[in-house]
């Protein structure tokens, strides 16, 4: 997969991943959705279906976060309020736990509502905007956003695909 270099690009690795993953999210059953039988995101643990999908909700609505403080002027706390890069399990499992009590269809509903905001939000900025200087460290804001949504997108279609096959007949 290519890295978007333009608007264009972004939407589209967007609506092409996150098609993807939907397809492979909308069979699994509510108990399977919930079986902790999956590579978790910090080396050694297992998740759940439902927590890989509330890792994609956090990062998404993080995103959205990031992009509506800086909007407002507001600073922006990277990755998270409380929360350095070097510490991104954690930040994992707070996402897990954020949405936790979130039923599997609640989830993916809300995966696809934060989904849909990003792609708005992306629609609103030109290619200069997403790509034509540095936003966070070295990263333009469009980079910023394909490394939360996109490539996430298709890693958890990946795992799903693994975690699937391991299953066979899931």
């Amino acid at each position: 997969m290519a890295v978007p270099q333009s608007k264009a690009e972004l939407l589209s690795a967007i609506d092409r991943e996150f098609s993807k993953l939907w397809r492979e999210l909308e069979n699994i059953s509510p108990e399977r959705f919930a079986d902790p039988s999956l590579e978790g995101h910090a080396m050694g643990t297992i998740m759940s279906v439902g927590d890989l999908v509330a890792y994609l909700i956090g990062w998404g609505e993080l995103v959205i976060k990031w992009i509506e403080r800086d909007a407002q002027g507001l600073p922006v706390d990277f990755p998270e309020v409380g929360y350095k890069w070097n510490e991104l399990g954690r930040l994992a499992q707070k996402f897990y736990n954020d949405y936790g009590a979130l039923s599997p269809a609640e989830r993916l509903s809300r995966l696809k509502a934060s989904k849909e905001t990003l792609v708005r939000l992306i629609e609103a900025f030109d290619d200069h905007a997403l790509y034509g200087h540095a936003w966070y460290g070295k990263w333009p804001l469009g980079r910023m956003i394909q490394f939360n949504t996109s490539s996430p997108y298709a890693n958890a279609r990946g795992r799903l695909r693994k975690w699937k096959k391991v299953r066979s007949g899931i």
